[in-house]
């Protein structure tokens, strides 16, 4: 009798037993794969465009904190600086809080220049949202949504900052809709002008949220950061300049540490299995013990017992990671890229998460297994056969 028939009849003495294992590990390796994709998705909207080349200046204590409108100037004539913009988070929501929006207030003009690679407008929407103070333009997915046109008069809602009557609402007059440089590129978003904003908002006076400031030599970035930050240094106002890809990941943090939630959600998935199917093997090895001693008097040898307990340990883990993953990738592709492509891209499991989780299971395999084997490979003759 071959060794694979041994391990196949063993594996399914107990069907049952096996395949519960078998979906335990395949649930353990669907949250692993379909978390990690999501959080490609993450990384990739945070890095998308020319993230990686613009500097976002904000505030030391916090981005949401706000700085003084006089550092624009005093930032555009530092050495270094080819342009800069300048923006601040509105919060807006859309009829019902569960509605939110992605809403800055930008100097229009600047802000269209230096995020051209993101944010694509027809010349003739570009040129009515410039010459409309009230104007704002929303991105494509949020006027699908909620059935936007051009021309349309859109009210929005700020928990943050209420009008100067003390109203949350707003209201502003649709000048474009814009689409992203690539598809992939989100387009959940809206701008507005800033100095409608400063002036209709009830406190907070002239200040500007942050500024992002284009290098005009992007290998020199770090240097310009610092020149930046020292230009502030003991001002009741200290800035922290940084790349922008590292400030957008901060900034969408702030909807959930995404990075610390994956990692424990999957620790405590893998830390559950690993107990489950460790001691699910080592308990169905020694309802085996008196047959291994049968098997070691009629000549197999301890290593080829030792491989088989470890193969059905490899068996169980493998196949319940590829249907893990692979229901993971259906689910993502089919279910969720359709409700968050519009804000995250589109969402996959991409080869390096499938072939960590391969590694995963692997070593999920080799650990669950490597006891009951090694019981099983120094149990002896005597001791087997002569337990009850």
């Amino acid at each position: 009798m071959s060794d694979f028939t041994l391990i196949v009849k063993n594996l399914f003495r107990k069907p049952l037993r096996t395949i519960l294992l078998i979906i335990s590990i395949m649930i353990a390796f669907l949250l692993y794969g379909a978390l990690n994709g999501f959080l490609d998705s993450f990384n990739r909207t945070s890095e998308s465009g020319g993230a990686n080349d613009r500097l976002i200046v904000s505030n030391k204590i916090n981005f949401t904190q706000p700085l003084p409108y006089s550092y624009e100037s005093r930032i555009r004539n530092v050495e270094g600086v080819a342009d800069l913009t300048w923006f601040n988070w509105f919060g807006g929501y859309y009829k019902e809080q569960r509605n939110q929006i992605f809403t800055f207030a930008v100097d229009p003009e600047s802000y269209l220049r230096i995020y051209k690679d993101l944010i694509v407008l027809p010349d003739d929407q570009a040129r009515a949202f410039l010459a409309d103070r009230a104007g704002i333009i929303v991105g494509k997915s949020v006027a699908d949504r909620y059935g936007i046109k051009v021309g349309d008069r859109l009210p929005l809602f700020s928990n943050i900052f209420p009008t100067k009557s003390g109203s949350k609402a707003w209201s502003f007059n649709v000048r474009g809709i814009y689409v992203g440089g690539k598809e992939s590129d989100p387009t959940s978003g809206a701008f507005l002008h800033w100095e409608y904003f400063d002036t209709g908002k009830s406190f907070g006076g002239s200040n500007i949220g942050s500024l992002a400031v284009v290098p005009a030599d992007p290998t020199r970035s770090a240097e310009l950061g610092d020149r930046i930050d020292a230009l502030f240094a003991n001002s009741t106002d200290e800035t922290d300049t940084q790349d922008e890809a590292s400030f957008n990941k901060g900034f969408l943090k702030q909807l959930g540490d995404l990075v610390s939630i994956v990692r424990a959600v999957v620790g405590a998935a893998f830390f559950a299995i690993l107990m489950i199917v460790g001691n699910t093997l080592f308990m169905a090895v020694r309802e085996r013990t008196k047959e291994i001693g049968v098997m070691k008097t009629l000549g197999f040898p301890s290593g080829r017992i030792l491989f088989q307990v470890l193969a059905e340990s490899l068996f169980i883990s493998l196949l319940g990671a590829a249907l893990g993953l692979g229901l993971g990738f259906v689910l993502l592709n089919n279910v969720l890229t359709p409700l968050v492509k519009d804000s995250f891209g589109a969402v996959s499991i991409s080869l390096p998460i499938l072939l960590t989780g391969g590694g995963l299971a692997l070593a999920l395999g080799l650990v669950t297994g490597l006891i009951p084997a090694i019981g099983a490979f120094r149990l002896r003759i005597i001791e087997a056969l002569g337990r009850k």
